[in-house]
Parts: C-alpha cells; sequence; structure tokens
C-alpha cells in the first residue's frame, strides 16, 4: 500500500510539505508543489534520483491518489500545486464508525465511499440513529470529490497490488441494517403510500458530505454525521434514496449510486422519500 504509507509518513512528520494552499482564491486541502514532493520522496529515500521521484508521483496520480488542483496537468517537477484526493486516516476512522455501529457483521460488498465524520465523540455515544438537522450549510471549502481510477491490469513497479490500495475491503465492518423492516419500490410508488418526498441539497465540506448509503432498489440512508453536512441539509436514517442529481435512482445499488455522487459536483442535490410519521 505504498499510497497510503507515503500519506501517513508524510502526515506524521513536522513541518509537512502537505498544508492547506490557496490558488485562485480557493483553498486546498492536503496540498503540496511538485517540486516539494519531488525533493522530499528523495530526501527521505523513497526515490533514488528527482527522475524516479516524478516517475512515483506521476503513479501516484495515475491512480487517483493524488490530482492536479484543477486537474490539467500530470505529475512534474515544478511548482505547480498538487493535493492528496485520498485521506486516508479518515477513511480508516469511517470503518471504525461504522464497526462501532453493530458488532454483527453483513454479506454486502465493501463499504460505500461517502465521509462520515463524528467529531468530539461523547462516551458512549456511537449511534447515529437519531439526527436533528442545523438550520445552516456551512462550506469549509472548494474541494471536489473525485472518482478513483482502476487499478486492475496494472503493472506499474510502485503499485504491484490488486484495487485494494486505494479502498481496503470493509466489508466485515458494515453494520447491521437499520431499517426495521425490507421495502419495496412498488411499495414506495403505491398511491397514497405513508411517505413524503423531499429535496435536499448538500454542501460538501472539507470531510464529506457526512452520510453513508446501503441496500439496493431501493437504497436507505444507513448512517448520518451529526456535524455534516447532511445533516444539516435535514437528511436522517432511514430515508430512501430517489433521486441524485437529477437522475432516478431507487432501481440502482448503493456503489452505483455511490459512483454518481463521486464523480458529481460538490453540491449534491438529492430527492429521498421519508415515512411519514
Amino acid at each position: 500500500m505504498r499510497g497510503q504509507s507515503l500519506y501517513e509518513k508524510l502526515v506524521s512528520v513536522e513541518g509537512s510539505i502537505l498544508k492547506v494552499r490557496e490558488e485562485n482564491s480557493v483553498k486546498y486541502q492536503r496540498a503540496f508543489l511538485g517540486c516539494e514532493m519531488v525533493e522530499w520522496l528523495v530526501q527521505e529515500g523513497e526515490a533514488e534520483s528527482r527522475r524516479e521521484a516524478v516517475e512515483l508521483g506521476q503513479a501516484l496520480l495515475e491512480h487517483g491518489i493524488i490530482q492536479h488542483v484543477s486537474n490539467r496537468h500530470h505529475f512534474l517537477d515544478t511548482d505547480i500545486l498538487y493535493q492528496f484526493w485520498i485521506n486516508f486516516r479518515r477513511r480508516r476512522r469511517l470503518t471504525e464508525l461504522l464497526s462501532e455501529s453493530s458488532s454483527r457483521a453483513l454479506s454486502e460488498s465493501p463499504d460505500s465511499p461517502f465521509c462520515l465524520r463524528k467529531l468530539n465523540p461523547e462516551p458512549g455515544n456511537t449511534s447515529f440513529l437519531s439526527v436533528q438537522p442545523n438550520k445552516e450549510i456551512k462550506v469549509v471549502s472548494a474541494v471536489r470529490r473525485s472518482s478513483i481510477t482502476s487499478l486492475a491490469g496494472n503493472s506499474n513497479p510502485y503499485f504491484s497490488i490488486t484495487p485494494t490500495l486505494v479502498f481496503p475491503p470493509v466489508a466485515e465492518c458494515n453494520p447491521k441494517s437499520v431499517l426495521k423492516r425490507p421495502v419495496t419500490n412498488e411499495e414506495l410508488l403505491s398511491p397514497g403510500a405513508p411517505y413524503v418526498k423531499k429535496t435536499l441539497t448538500i454542501v460538501g465540506d472539507a470531510v464529506g458530505w457526512g452520510f453513508v448509503v446501503r441496500g439496493g432498489r431501493p437504497c436507505h440512508i444507513q448512517a448520518v454525521d451529526p456535524g455534516g453536512p447532511a445533516a444539516a441539509a435535514g437528511m436522517k436514517v432511514c430515508q430512501f434514496v430517489f433521486s441524485v442529481n437529477g437522475m432516478y435512482v431507487l432501481h440502482l445499488d448503493y456503489q452505483t449510486i455511490s459512483s454518481l455522487i463521486m464523480t458529481g459536483p460538490r453540491t449534491l442535490v438529492m430527492e429521498i422519500m421519508e415515512a411519514i410519521e
């Protein structure tokens, strides 16, 4: 897991080259200059020469681990600004939070890539089943989420393992469904059904959107970060995902919906269906 080991090493050192940097009035998290990264890789013995360091940087970019902030340049040994798109520590925190919510595992495929925060957790309070929406949505950063390049068929010497380099499997941490019983699309759409449709506008912040989606046909909201943008927009657990950025998705599984969101804009418009109490 070369990309993750480099990231962990960078964030743990004093005076790290990873900083919040600004370009064209936009602030970018975990950002660095290409020439700084090259110099650091050589100094730390991660590469024997600047040329080899550039090749390593290009491999990181090609695998979606780093990217030019405006997605216009490949990795170069210059003062061009790049950033780590993947926050490995936060991804590990998401795994831990999902593990906390249930001690029983599901047989679903690996976790959806939404970033779920839990800031200043209180002892004993590990449930996301009761979320009160805030009144304001605070935009912390203009960082967009990006799709991750597939690693299948990779022959690069720096990345010789399977696609788990970017997203290690965490199926064993998938919590038990929060739904009291299975619900079908026919039930949701039937005339007079006890569900109301709502439109939520969620502005992703520097951490993520703050929710986890599960299931399929229809998908439901499995967990919501009480301090995240989704909760501020009114998202709650057990809501069903009707559409994403104008696209009808009741017939899709959560992996497909995840891809739609990750490759879309930072401002997310979702239609959800909520049970009438």
